[in-house]
Parts: C-alpha cells; structure tokens; sequence
C-alpha cells in the first residue's frame, strides 16, 4: 500500500499549482456532496459553533471545508516528492523570525498550532529555515498511512514522537534548546485531558502542552499556516507566551484555555479551513453526560 501511496505522491508532483487547486476542489466535492462523508456531523457542528448563521450560510462554510480538505489532500501527497524551491515559492513562511529570536534565549520553544490551513507544511518549513521540528501527535490509522507518514515528514528533518508516553523526550529536546510543535485541537480522554471552553462548549484537551512550558520555562509560540486565495500559503505568527507561573492544577488549565482561545479566534476567521471531520467535543464532563 506504501507503494501506492509513493507512486501517487510522485504522480501529484506533476501538477501545477492551479491544478492541485482543481484537482483537490473535484475531491473536496466528492466527499462532501458526493460521498457526503459526515457530512451531517459536520453542518451540525457548525450550527453549534456559529448560532447566527443561517442553514444556508452552513452550508457555504461545509462546502468551503471539504474543498479545503481535498486541496489539503492532494498538497500532502505532492510535499512528499516536491523539490525544496518549489515548496519555498508556494510558502511565505517570513513571518517565522520571532521564533528563532525566541531560541536565542536558549530555552527552546514550543509551538502551538491546530488543524488549520495546512499544518502540514509548518513543520516542513521551519525544518527547510533551519528550525527542525520535533512534532507530537497522535499515530494515524492505518498503520502504513502512519509510516509513510512518517517517512515523508523525516525528509524534511522533522521528528515525529507519539502523543502518549513522550514526556521526557519532550523535556530533553526543549533542554537541547529544540523546537516541539504540539496540534492541540484534537479530543482527549476524560482521564488524559483538561476540560477548557472551545466555541462555548466543554472540550477535553490536553495539559502536556502548558506542563512542559512550566516545568521547562520555555515559551509558547502560536503558529498558523493558512491558504491564500491565490492558493500559496502564509504563516502567521502570535505573540509569544509566556510560561505559566506555576505547574498546579489551575494555573495549568488557564493556560490551556489560553492557548484554546487563540486557536478558536483562528477558527472564527477561517473557518473553511479547519478540519470539521474531528468529534472535538466527543469527551463531556460527567455531569454534562448525566444531564
């Protein structure tokens, strides 16, 4: 199956920009008309997230993230085989100086970041500017999805670690003065997560990201890669964080509201281009459940 994936990652490299742009909007269509993969999951949680919208506004917004999601697609498949000036002519990734200013200070840095535009390429570019990223994230199913995920990711000099049991490798690499990157809108376990608000509902998320920032006094820096409407992409770079004042439970879930609340402001102004598909607030509070 890797085989596949390779000869279709070469194939992708093929194409132009204004055919990726085509060629993902044709399979955006397809699952989200066509197929209408979740689509019901989807519309229904942007109805949530967005009460003053009109169903027909929905709509428009779903339509916009399975386009967005099939551009997203077939822009993974062509980074796997994409030469280094091509990708640097497709990124504007100028923003990224306050990041390495930050490392001067010799404390590391972490970078937060959510599914939002193409996260993806975040990574490859602050490897590609000399600042290789050590990313923790979730294993991808199936298992050679995840490996020649990987496997795609380590030619840009990106490390990957898995989101359980990484902790001291975490420490290690922020003491080195490394950069970690953490995606932190995904659900988590009642018993592995921090309940924060996320656009006005409960959302399980994780504490590793404002834990290692308090144990490790490295700070926190918010990084987006969004798509322009010429197709390029553009990284936006935050205001650094700083650590929280102490590692208790309170100051820990502040801080992870924090770090929320910027990538929900992400969300509100671009909201074709975050990942919908994932069941967010899949995890409730007990109470929340009993009711």
């Amino acid at each position: 199956m890797i085989a596949i994936i390779r000869s279709l990652s070469w194939l992708s490299t093929c194409l132009p920009q204004s055919q990726v742009q085509r060629v993902g909007r044709a399979l955006g269509w397809l699952l989200g008309s066509g197929l209408r993969f979740r689509r019901s999951e989807v519309q229904a949680a942007l109805q949530r997230c967005f009460p003053e919208k009109t169903p027909a506004d929905v709509r428009v917004v779903a339509d916009g993230m399975y386009r967005h999601l099939g551009i997203f697609l077939i822009e993974s498949l062509r980074t796997g085989h994409m030469d280094l000036a091509t990708l640097a002519e497709e990124v504007d990734f100028s923003g990224f100086e306050k990041g390495m200013q930050i490392l001067s200070q010799g404390r590391g840095l972490i970078v937060l970041t959510a599914h939002v535009g193409n996260f993806e390429l975040l990574a490859m570019m602050a490897a590609l500017k000399g600042a290789p990223l050590t990313v923790i994230t979730k294993a991808l199913k199936p298992k050679w999805l995840n490996d020649w995920w990987i496997e795609t990711r380590g030619k840009f000099g990106v490390k990957m670690l898995p989101a359980r049991d990484s902790y001291r490798y975490c420490r290690e690499a922020l003491k080195a003065n490394g950069i970690l990157g953490f995606i932190l809108d995904q659900n988590m376990k009642r018993n592995r997560g921090v309940f924060v608000d996320y656009f006005g509902r409960p959302a399980c998320t994780s504490p590793g990201l404002a834990l290692l920032s308090a144990q490790t006094g490295a700070p926190v820096l918010p990084v987006f890669m969004l798509r322009e409407p010429d197709g390029r992409h553009r990284v936006h770079v935050c205001d650094p964080l700083p650590p929280p004042a102490c590692a208790d439970k309170e100051a820990i879930r502040q801080a992870t509201q924090a770090y929320t609340a910027i990538i929900e402001r992400f969300v509100r102004e671009h909201p074709d281009q975050w990942i919908w598909l994932h069941r967010r607030w899949r995890t409730q509070p007990l109470e929340a459940n009993a009711e």
